[in-house]
Formats: structure tokens, C-alpha cells, sequence
């Protein structure tokens, strides 16, 4: 059974714009397509649906930020080619595009230990080591966070975990591909640990 980006979106209870990121991300794998139409199978709707809530319980600070991204845009910068999340980036260029420059309070961020990234409420990356940061006009940056994994299949899901400090992959490991809800007028929100929310 194959759905519309629609009525995948109807079915997990979001707007159809946030479920095309995750078609645009590449993420998705065994999309099809009718016409101009993409088609999404049952099983990758009914997987991504019954997907559990990030275990933040598991973590050890009281608070986590979490970053949430667009697919990823190429821009024009001396340190960066892209800014956002795809599953077909290298871990390079993922850690580029995601390490900065957001506007948030970088010592809740280096607090919680950790940052996971979301791409429509799903774990998609997680960076650690965000303990410093740099400052240009109101954003900031974190130069020395590490990239400890990240998924080129959300369903699966399957996950990719870096050559970071085992700590760091046993957070990516336990974070990645699940619910993270988090609700934000930036791209940086600060969700509670032990929250039920999921997205």
C-alpha cells in the first residue's frame, strides 16, 4: 500500500511540509512515485509512527538543547558548504552544517553535555562536546563539538556512529532515529530530561 506525502503526513499527525523534509532529506527509503506524485509506502509511515520517544530520562543533565534544522541549503562561507541536515552529506560536512551559527543560550546548551539534532521531530544527529563556544552578532558556535553519529536511514533506522569517545556513541546510539518533540521560535530549544514529549 503506497500513501501521498498527505496522507503520510495525516497519518503521523503533522503538516505535509514537515514530512517533505524528511522526502528532501533522503531519508526515507523505498519512496516511489505516481506522476509527479511522491509515494510513501504503509510500512515506512507505520514505522516512523510507532517510533518511541527519546529516552532523555537516560541522560544525566536536567535539561538538553536540541537543534532543530532544515534540510540541508548550501551556502557561501569560508568553513562550510552546507547548513542543515541530509542523509547523502559526509560526516564532514554534517558537522560543518550543523555545529553553528544559531542564536541560543550557549551555556544551557554546553550544560546538557550534549545537542541532539532533529530534522521534523526525529533524531537524525547528535553532537558532543559543547562545552565552548564562539560568538559573531548574536549567534554562536561551537568549534569543538563532535559529530558521535547520525542516520542515512530514519526507518531502519540506520545509524552511523563516529570514532568520538565511547560515552559520546553510547548517547548518539541511544538518541538517534527516535522522537524528540521540542517547540522553539529558534532553532535551538531546551527540552526537559525525563519529558514524555516526542517530535
Amino acid at each position: 500500500m503506497l500513501l501521498t506525502t498527505g496522507q503520510a503526513a495525516g497519518e503521523l499527525g503533522c503538516a505535509v511540509t514537515t514530512f517533505r523534509r524528511l522526502v528532501h532529506a533522503e531519508v526515507l527509503p523505498g519512496l516511489g512515485s505516481r506522476g509527479n506524485r511522491v509515494m510513501v509506502p504503509w510500512d515506512v509511515v507505520q514505522r516512523l509512527r510507532d517510533r518511541p520517544a527519546a529516552p532523555l530520562h537516560r541522560l544525566s543533565a536536567p535539561e538538553v538543547a536540541v537543534l532543530r534544522v532544515n534540510v540541508a541549503q548550501p551556502v557561501r562561507e569560508p568553513a562550510r558548504q552546507w547548513i542543515g541536515f541530509s542523509a547523502v552529506l559526509g560526516p564532514d560536512d554534517l558537522l560543518k552544517g550543523l555545529q553553528g551559527w544559531w542564536r541560543c543560550d550557549p551555556e544551557s546548551v554546553a550544560a546538557g553535555g550534549l545537542l541532539p539534532v532533529t530534522l521534523s521531530g526525529y533524531v537524525v544527529a547528535v553532537l558532543t562536546q559543547v562545552q565552548t563556544w564562539e560568538k559573531d552578532r548574536g549567534r554562536y558556535r561551537f568549534p569543538d563539538a563532535v559529530l558521535a553519529g547520525y542516520v542515512t536511514d530514519l526507518v531502519g533506522p540506520v545509524k552511523h556512529l563516529t570514532d568520538a569517545g565511547p560515552g559520546d556513541r553510547a548517547a548518539a546510539e541511544l538518541l538517534l532515529g527516535s522522537r524528540l518533540v521540542s517547540h522553539s521560535g529558534g532553532a535551538i530549544a531546551y527540552v526537559p530530561a525525563g519529558s514524555t514529549s516526542a517530535g
